[in-house]
């Protein structure tokens, strides 16, 4: 976008997309015989027996041996309620069944690439273990094996390696894992596989951490341009999670995925029933339009504005609060787009959130509302519009709180309201008063300005003596034995009554809501 001020600009959100792990159960926990009912135990003799026959079972030249140990392992591996990760890890069998993803054995393939898969859920050095065996190349061939189950292990691996971190994710990219994922995708087969492949994809796509070599990861765009139509609300979910993660980035990382033409289905999803697929829906929605005002008009075009006006009264406090912070990003373009938004009935609501929402909420309709102001210096009739729905009290009622950074974003937008009382003060002609610096005063917020003179964040006092100085000089002179807060030789803030008022300054920026 073509920024009005280098203060108001587009935010990029947080992260908070879930688990990008998982463990595999199923199967029995004991890993003796169905006649012998003896539980897990490292202390049971009998136990310790049996797990000195599991590995040399592993390790025999027997097929029979090394699948029935194999299958053993694998239930061990998959309880729920005890981890036996490490204790397998530190017996040496991973590389073992690494050895086992290549035989000729159906099989034995499933079970080996099981306990792998749950052996790979575990901490960063146990997920490594399995990396470091060479397992990454063998997974990624079983992508294309014929049988079904197979193939699904191979997905639940690659997806857990790289939901370890970016380092294995990025190892597993390396290695071609994508491709064979993405044609298991196109090909689908069956709803299992395609519920577990779009989640590796998420995790492939950047959950939880920094986006991937945008080359490797960007083909992924035409097939989430095709999974966001399924009816499935897992695939959906893990869907719009990755388009999340692909689009939070650079301006032209956005343009590549608008290309992929995902924006109206987007915006659709908006008011799908489910909450849980808003929220990735509106957090890629959110993140498009931290894009340039072109790319903030494609989603405007795909009617985004009457969802998001519906979602600021979602019964979910962090639907409202990304809706808050989504409008707040559309409100930093064109004067137009913030005609769009007060021609959808969005400022009524957002003032009300601005006034009675939780803190956390608070402050993206904040943003949101300041950014408005700032556009609307160019449209003086739309700052009047936010007047007269009552933004100034709420605004200056955020000039108390502890979040300095909220304090910047109302005395800024304050600033820009006043400034349009002053305009209307010297259009009225001799005689007539700023409208606008009374209805501050009413509110509170000319004491709270007031005071803000000595706050110890440079750019507030500054910008707090200004408005001051500017709106309200008769209340200045009748205090004008404090004078402007100044900084002495050590850091400390200390009133000087001879000193010069100090230069205002912008406000910086703020990157996440």
């Amino acid at each position: 976008m073509l920024l009005l001020d280098n203060w108001m600009q587009r935010r990029n959100s947080g992260s908070d997309s879930p688990r990008s792990k998982t463990h595999q159960s199923g199967g029995s926990l004991s890993v003796v015989s169905s006649d012998d009912e003896h539980c897990l135990g490292v202390g049971d003799p009998i136990v310790s027996r049996l797990f000195e026959k599991m590995i040399q079972g592993v390790f025999s030249d027997d097929p029979t041996l090394q699948l029935d140990a194999t299958m053993k392992f694998r239930k061990m591996l998959s309880d729920t309620k005890h981890s036996w990760i490490e204790w397998v890890v530190e017996r040496g069998v991973v590389p073992r069944f690494v050895q086992f993803l290549r035989v000729d054995h159906a099989m034995l393939q499933f079970e080996a690439a099981w306990a792998l898969v749950n052996i790979a859920s575990g901490t960063t050095h146990q997920t490594q273990v399995v990396i470091n065996a060479n397992a990454i190349p063998e997974f990624v061939r079983l992508l294309t094996s014929p049988v079904l189950d197979v193939r699904n292990q191979a997905v639940w691996a690659l997806g857990n390696i790289a939901g370890d971190s970016p380092l294995c994710r990025d190892s597993a990219l390396q290695q071609g894992a994508l491709r064979p994922l993405l044609t298991l995708l196109n090909e689908n087969r069956g709803l299992s596989t395609q519920r577990n492949a779009t989640w590796a994809l998420s995790n492939f796509c950047g959950r939880g951490g920094p986006q991937p070599d945008w080359k490797l990861i960007s083909p992924a765009l035409t097939v989430l341009a095709k999974l966001i139509y399924s009816t499935d609300k897992k695939i959906l979910i893990d869907a719009c999670w990755s388009i999340s993660y692909l689009s939070d980035g650079s301006n032209d990382k956005i343009q590549a995925v608008i290309e992929s033409g995902v924006c109206q289905r987007l915006v659709d999803l908006l008011m799908h029933p489910s909450t849980s697929v808003q929220t990735p829906a509106l957090r890629s929605v959110g993140h498009i339009v931290t894009g340039d005002d072109l790319q903030t008009q494609v989603v405007i075009e795909s009617g985004a504005l009457p969802a998001l006006l519906s979602l600021l009264s979602s019964p979910k406090e962090g639907i409202r609060k990304e809706a808050c912070w989504t409008i707040s990003n559309i409100t930093a373009g064109s004067p137009p787009q913030i005609q769009a938004v007060i021609d959808a009935n969005i400022i009524p609501p957002l003032i009300n959130i601005l006034s009675n929402a939780d803190f956390k909420t608070r402050k993206e309709a904040c943003w949101a509302i300041a950014n408005a102001t700032l556009g609307g210096l160019q449209e003086p009739t739309q700052i009047r519009y936010l007047v007269n729905q009552g933004c100034i009290k709420p605004l200056c009622g955020l000039l108390a709180v502890t979040d300095n950074k909220i304090i910047q974003v109302s005395l800024k937008g304050l600033d820009n309201i006043l400034k349009v009382g002053e305009m209307d003060k010297a259009a009225a002609g001799a005689g007539a008063a700023n409208q606008y610096a009374i209805y501050v005063e009413e509110a509170g917020g000319m004491i709270k300005i007031r005071n803000l003179q000595s706050h110890d964040i440079r750019d507030i006092h500054r910008k707090a003596y200004k408005i001051m100085d500017e709106y309200f000089p008769d209340d200045e002179e009748v205090d004008a034995g404090a004078g402007p807060a100044n900084v002495d030789a050590s850091g400390a803030f200390v009133f000087n009554p001879n000193a010069e008022a100090p230069l205002p300054s912008g406000c910086g920026r703020e990157d996440t809501p």
